[in-house]
């Protein structure tokens, strides 16, 4: 009761108020009686539990990248507690220390942005084992032969049915689009594709694959639209097929994954300039787009990514020990360890693009916080980033640490918007769960998921966002100044397969005729 609450998506900006709870759901005040539990949240900031739309925690890129890197872990130890299991932190945590450290923060949702179907079994069970959070996973289909095989044959239909089917079986919660075609050119020969019109494998190309799936989301009425990693990414220059990318949509809905490693301007080859207000501006001006930001913050992390060639280039470039890993007929693996460094050029670039996107965005509520966790930064980053985007000062301060040269090309000290309290609960909460569809998340209205965060607001935004107050999850107060008290089980989210919104009125039938899916050189019988 008495706090100051924050919930864009219902309109409310900080005037005090009293929230209700019970099981498990906001609720009017006359559900409650005098038995109820009172917090008294006078002089604190009430926001909606933290959704995070774009991170990478489970399954087998995760796992292989722990045992990659002994190192990152050494020095980072969680204690058993009362509360809590054991386990370890660094670039890529644990299971149970990524439940606990995501709910420290006051995130209480998070999607894993990248699962080949293969490895969802691996996924789920890593998944059940992560505490408190609410959390699902997208299924990696830009490079899946099956698909290929059926945009090169033009069938859609048995796309769309193809894709129900999958994502019913595999229980993920939507779509995901890596290097459309490029992944597979590399496991067919080892290069990439650059553009959306260059020849990708059995003979298809990245503007058919993606224009496909971006379909196939629709007709299937997915809660969340394609979600889309450009091909191209990380080189100088490549703003240009992003914009195309933007443009070949023509009007379908996407979300654009990590935008910041995908607006470098520039000479190929050569070093990267910002070329965010050109890709903003069309962002701006086309409300089926949106996108996540993929910050870029200075430290140590690892890259993992399922854009093998992107993977192997990383290697290149750093010269330290690189992991490929290839998932016979659908994906491929990159990781590579990162130390991302304040007077290089290109990572000041880099850093530098990130705020852009979020100082250039007109629309709050089609950009979403994100770190692509771990490859940009770990996201215990968070609260640097929101200290960044809402105190102007602190960020020409970290502006003078950086490479100067970068920074002057970036034109980032020529932003001066501030963000408010409001706007932070819109990109951290209220936009990634409109955006995904999850209609019990990012508000607090009657019948919202019970999933609420209690910030004093009293220092720094850094600290205040670092350490709440108190975290409810689900009705049950999971944290308590910024330490767990109870360890929760959260849901792992999925689609049923949309039967009755198919194109085909008896989708069913349709699938018990459907026992084969034939490639070149053998059968799977499902």
């Amino acid at each position: 009761m008495n706090g100051r609450i924050y919930d864009p998506a219902n309109g409310r900006n900080g005037a005090a108020a009293t929230l209700c709870v019970r099981d498990g759901r906001v609720v009017a005040e006359s559900a409650l009686d005098d038995s109820a539990l009172v917090f008294d949240a006078r002089g604190m900031a009430v926001l909606p539990g933290g959704v995070d739309m774009h991170a990478h925690i489970a399954g087998p890129k995760v796992s292989a990248a722990r045992r990659m890197r002994p190192e990152d872990h050494r020095d980072a130890p969680v204690r058993r507690t009362a509360a809590t299991r054991s386990g370890v932190m660094g670039s890529t945590p644990s299971t149970f220390a990524t439940g606990y450290a995501y709910a420290r923060l006051g995130y209480t949702t998070v999607i894993d942005a990248a699962v080949s179907p293969l490895g969802a079994r691996h996924a789920h069970d890593e998944l059940a084992d992560t505490p408190i959070i609410d959390k699902g996973f997208l299924a990696l289909l830009g490079n899946n032969e099956y698909v290929l095989r059926c945009v090169r044959q033009g069938e859609a239909e048995k796309l769309v049915h193809f894709v129900a089917w999958l994502l019913g079986a595999v229980k993920a919660y939507g779509i995901k689009v890596v290097n459309p075609g490029g992944v597979a050119v590399w496991k067919d020969r080892g290069g990439n594709v650059a553009g959306l019109d260059d020849g990708a494998a059995l003979g298809v190309t990245p503007r058919q694959i993606l224009l496909a799936l971006a379909q196939a989301a629709l007709d299937l009425d997915l809660p969340h639209p394609v979600h889309v990693h450009a091909n191209d990414l990380g080189q100088a220059g490549n703003w240009t097929t992003t914009l195309d990318t933007m443009r070949a949509l023509e009007g379908r809905r996407a979300h654009l994954a990590h935008i910041q490693f995908h607006s470098y301007g520039g000479e190929r080859g050569g070093l990267p300039a910002s070329r965010v207000a050109d890709l903003a501006g069309y962002v701006n001006a086309h409300p089926n787009l949106s996108v996540d930001v993929g910050q870029v913050m200075f430290g140590d992390t690892t890259s993992m990514t399922g854009d093998g060639p992107v993977g192997r280039y990383l290697h290149q470039v750093t010269r330290r020990k690189w992991l490929n890993a290839d998932v016979e007929l659908e994906s491929g693996c990159g990781i590579v360890p990162v130390a991302y460094r304040r007077r290089s050029h290109i990572h000041a670039t880099q850093w530098a693009i990130g705020l852009q996107w979020f100082l250039l965005m007109e629309d709050p509520w089609r950009i979403a916080l994100s770190t692509d966790h771990p490859n940009g930064a770990s996201f215990l980053a968070y609260p640097a980033i929101v200290n960044l985007l809402m105190d102007r000062e602190a960020r020409r301060e970290a502006c003078r640490a950086v490479n100067q040269r970068a920074l002057a090309r970036a034109h980032l000290l020529d932003l001066e918007r501030e963000y408010s309290l409001y706007d932070i609960a819109i990109v951290t909460r209220a936009a990634p769960a409109r955006l995904l569809g999850l209609a019990g998340k990012g508000h607090l209205g009657i019948g919202a998921d019970a999933d609420i965060a209690v910030y004093d607001d009293h220092g720094p935004w850094a600290q205040t966002f670092g350490r709440p107050r108190l975290v409810v999850k689900g009705g049950e107060i999971v944290v308590r100044d910024g330490e767990v008290a109870r360890d929760v089980r959260g849901r792992t989210f999925s689609v049923e397969p949309p039967w009755d919104r198919a194109i085909e009125p008896d989708i069913r039938k349709w699938f018990r005729d459907f026992h084969t899916v034939e490639f070149e050189n053998y059968r799977i019988d499902a």
